[in-house]
């Protein structure tokens, strides 16, 4: 019998086994700047399933946590109309990594330094399952969608672009 390959806890793993959450941990060989599309490929799953964690700012520099698909990116000028912003844009990685705890590339919305409001794209409910990082470069997680809700109580928005 093959033998699991250990991960050790994340300030994720630790929030989600908490509140006992039923997860399934997927590690896989990360590769810089390859984003959703490597993890989608290695895990064998569709790049719409593996969900990007953001995190985003708007003109006040309030940090904020945005859910987007792999295969989309957020509009930023929707996303601002949708919560009643001026705007939004993204936060520099060395602000990201101190909001949120985690480095650029293994962000997770679970966990968080800081807490942050969350927002979701509406298409990711209807997902069974979604694939979204476990808070260390090339290490996801699957669960089911509505736990961002029971656990971060998102909020769910309309901003996706294709790619």
């Amino acid at each position: 019998m093959a033998k699991k390959e250990h991960i050790s806890e994340t300030p994720a793993t630790q929030m989600l086994r908490k509140h006992q959450v039923a997860f399934d941990e997927h590690p896989y060989p990360y590769e810089e700047h390859g984003g959703t599309s490597v993890s989608a490929r290695e895990l064998g799953v569709p790049e719409h399933a593996v969900i990007k964690t953001l995190v985003m700012q708007d003109e006040a520099a309030r940090p904020m946590i945005v859910l987007m698909h792999g295969d989309c990116k957020v509009s930023t000028k929707n996303l601002a109309r949708a919560i009643g912003c001026k705007s939004v844009e993204p936060c520099k990685p060395e602000v990201a990594q101190r909001h949120s705890g985690y480095m650029i590339g293994g962000t997770s919305p679970f966990g968080t330094r800081k807490v942050m409001p969350v927002y979701v794209e509406q298409t990711i409910l209807d997902l069974e399952r979604i694939y979204i990082n476990g808070g260390r470069r090339g290490f996801l997680v699957s669960l089911a969608p509505q736990v961002v809700f029971e656990l971060l109580g998102a909020k769910v928005v309309q901003c996706a672009l294709p790619d």
